[in-house]
């Protein structure tokens, strides 16, 4: 293999797991730009349960993402990911047989008890080399965040063209690929990587949860997917009321969306060169700030509306691709599944209250409301920035290692510690593993040979 590079497997589980979770998410996300607009001739119809139709995946996937990724410890990752895209297909055809509402709900309640998410990441972890391992996780964030966009393009033109019972069947078709792709194109793992650094472990949760650093992070991720949710609940409707007809809905949304990526790269750049992620943070909270209170002030106005999507898009774009990287940097050595576990949850938990809150809001307070009780719960996240700190740039490694005894790995984690660029090493007896975080001044050979001396 080439040490400095994927190999060929490693690009074909990358791009292959990439896949079946772009698909999965595509499904998830094309109903948010069009069930408002679509859905009104269902039974019980309502903006409340609208938003409760949107979100309800979120709780489901909240409750289960965890304990998905035990279960692919225990039966192994394709039974369960396959598992899961049964139950997304199944939820998706549930919700396009409904001429109800309730049923809509019951039917993404559904396609969220696939959780799929934590076994896929290690699945990938299982397949790729320690030092290739993020490349791999970058590939599948890229797909992630791609998939969003390429829904807000679909999604209406599928709808218009096919009808919402039409989407749900398509969402179904979806899973039913990406099966396809898990059971013929992703490779058999040979090796599982250490739990720790893949999935949760139950009894590290409470300690991660009260984490400072951490817990600003698991918040913010919870408030900006309730807010995303809470929007599309509003703007939709807010779009038609301005004047722009439901078919063309796309051809706003995905330009925004793509124009928000190249908006968001000075944002990146500044961040990474003077080493100022939490001044950027807060610069992209308050650009979602300001377009939250021009959504909701100008509702009338196409073309306020048009810019203050632009922007919304380009905060989010930004949280949403620095959210993760900042969980895996503050998360201590060998942590990294039970923290990204915590953190997913807040996540789909977040998607889940927003539609409630959305919902409500609007059906109580109109759409300014859903805009103005977005801004606050921003303003509250940019509150919680204040003790944020900038994160030390260092990379993370899971190494394997076979110790006879816990002094021995004491003694190895001493030797490791002490190599030049190693910031913190832990070594864990029972999954034969170190776990390091270092610098640039690390080099791996070093590591390796000190681990070699044990073996």
């Amino acid at each position: 293999m080439a040490a400095n590079g994927l190999s060929g497997v490693e690009k074909k589980v990358a791009f292959s797991l990439a896949s079946v979770f772009g698909l999965r998410m595509m499904g998830l996300f094309m109903i948010m730009p069009v069930f408002a607009l679509y859905g009104q001739h269902l039974e019980g119809f309502s903006p409340l349960w609208v938003g409760i139709a949107i979100g309800a995946y979120g709780l489901t996937q909240a409750l289960l993402q965890i304990p998905m990724g035990m279960l692919s410890d225990k039966y192994g990752r394709k039974p369960i990911i396959l598992i899961g895209l049964v139950l997304f297909a199944i939820g998706s055809v549930i919700a396009a047989m409904s001429d109800h509402i309730y049923g809509v709900v019951l039917g993404r309640a559904i396609q969220g008890m696939g959780a799929i998410a934590a076994a896929v990441l290690a699945l990938a972890a299982d397949l790729t080399r320690d030092e290739q391992r993020t490349k791999v996780m970058a590939v599948i964030g890229i797909c992630i965040g791609f998939s969003f966009a390429l829904s807000l393009l679909v999604g209406p033109i599928a709808t218009q063209s096919l009808g919402l019972e039409g989407l749900f069947y398509l969402t179904a078709a979806l899973a039913v690929v990406g099966m396809l792709i898990v059971q013929f194109f992703v490779p058999n793992p040979i090796t599982q990587a250490p739990k720790g650094d893949t999935v949760a472990v139950p009894e590290k949760l409470k300690r991660l949860f009260v984490d400072p650093q951490l817990f600003r992070l698991d918040a913010g991720i919870f408030i900006l997917h309730l807010v995303l949710t809470a929007v599309f609940v509003a703007l939709p409707l807010d779009l038609v009321d301005a004047g722009l007809v439901k078919e063309k809905h796309w051809m706003l949304y995905f330009p925004a969306f793509v124009g928000a990526f190249f908006l968001m790269v000075p944002l990146i750049i500044i961040g990474v060169k003077r080493n100022n992620t939490k001044g950027m943070f807060q610069v992209a909270l308050i650009i979602m700030m300001l377009s939250l209170a021009a959504m909701g002030m100008f509702a009338g106005n196409l073309w306020v509306l048009a810019a203050a999507v632009l922007l919304f898009f380009t905060g989010f774009n930004y949280l949403e691709a620095s959210l993760p990287s900042l969980i895996a940097k503050f998360c201590p050595s060998g942590d990294k599944g039970s923290a990204m576990g915590v953190y997913s949850t807040s996540q789909f938990l977040g998607a889940f209250c927003g539609g409630m809150i959305g919902g409500g809001a609007y059906q109580y307070l109109g759409a300014s409301g859903v805009f103005f009780a977005g801004l606050a719960l921003i303003g509250v996240w940019l509150l919680l920035t204040i003790g944020m700190k900038n994160p030390v740039l260092l990379k993370s490694y899971t190494l394997n290692a076979h110790f006879t005894d816990s002094d021995h790995a004491k003694a190895m984690a001493t030797e490791l510690s002490a190599l030049a660029g190693v910031a913190e090493a832990i070594v864990v007896v029972e999954e034969k593993v170190a776990y390091l975080k270092v610098d640039d001044n690390f080099n791996l050979s070093d590591a390796r040979a000190v681990l070699r001396s044990v073996n």
